[in-house]
């Protein structure tokens, strides 16, 4: 990447940035499949809305029919991504490398930070997503934010199985009994969850990478995640779509009304 529009960084901005592109096959347009009477994006869009520290929301996909429907929720749609960049195996760098370089070209300015949002992880605290931003905002040493939560069952625990009928620990230098031991014994655990990541684009611009080393970790509750038709059914049944979607959904009414 060309690294002249490092000096184009506009310090302190935030943007959200959400992926959505068409072509999820194990669950057809998944991110516009309405959930509790809106589309899965809109969830994303209403949090990065209600933020704060976000100062404007942008949603980068290949499909015109995604793209409107993210319009109709307030967020922007300043480019289509390339067909290349939302393939099933792209890599995460590629949209965000697009985006930069689009706002960069087009515009003559990029965010600090882009705040990723995936539409796949719909309920999201708006609190929380400014407190993470806060949090890397205060740490010039970090070179990216990722959220998660803490594994319940942890994998010191886990088996693998080798050749024949025997198991044998998951983790290199444990013994079977060992792994029986209670969990508190063992060292915490982070899962990334998508609940909230947070990128710098000058690391991105001059690595290529987008998390680097000194990733903060952020710790939130366990939350859905949707990748199959099954998980959509679980999230209608999600106490915390009840309890976390209040304030997203007088956003997203408002929409509907067009106010």
């Amino acid at each position: 990447m060309d690294k002249k529009i490092l000096d184009l960084i506009k310090k302190g901005s935030c943007v959200a940035l959400i992926p959505a592109r068409g072509g999820s096959k194990s669950v057809p347009k998944k991110n516009i499949r309405k959930v509790g009477g809106y589309p899965l994006l809109a969830y994303s869009i209403a949090a990065a809305k209600l933020s704060e520290n976000i100062e404007r929301t942008i949603v980068t996909t290949d499909s015109e029919e995604i793209a409107q429907i993210a319009r109709q929720y307030g967020a922007e749609t300043p480019f289509l991504r390339p067909a290349e960049y939302a393939r099933d195996d792209s890599p995460d760098n590629e949209f965000v490398e697009h985006a930069i370089a689009w706002l960069g070209k087009n515009e003559g300015s990029i965010p600090q930070y882009f705040v990723h949002l995936r539409p796949t992880t719909p309920i999201r605290d708006p609190e929380l997503i400014d407190d993470a931003i806060d949090c890397i905002r205060k740490d010039d040493n970090a070179t990216s934010l990722r959220s998660g939560h803490l594994c319940v069952h942890p994998p010191y625990k886990w088996f693998k199985k080798e050749e024949g009928r025997y198991l044998s620990p998951l983790m290199p230098g444990m013994t079977c009994d060992e792994t029986n031991l209670p969990r508190q014994g063992f060292a915490d655990v982070f899962v990334p969850n998508g609940y909230v990541d947070v990128i710098r684009t000058d690391f991105v611009i001059e690595t290529g990478l987008l998390h680097g080393e000194r990733i903060i970790g952020y710790l939130t509750e366990e939350i859905p995640d949707i990748d199959t038709e099954l998980d959509l059914k679980k999230l209608e049944m999600f106490d915390g779509l009840q309890k976390g979607r209040n304030r997203l959904l007088e956003h997203l009414g408002r929409c509907e009304k067009g106010v």
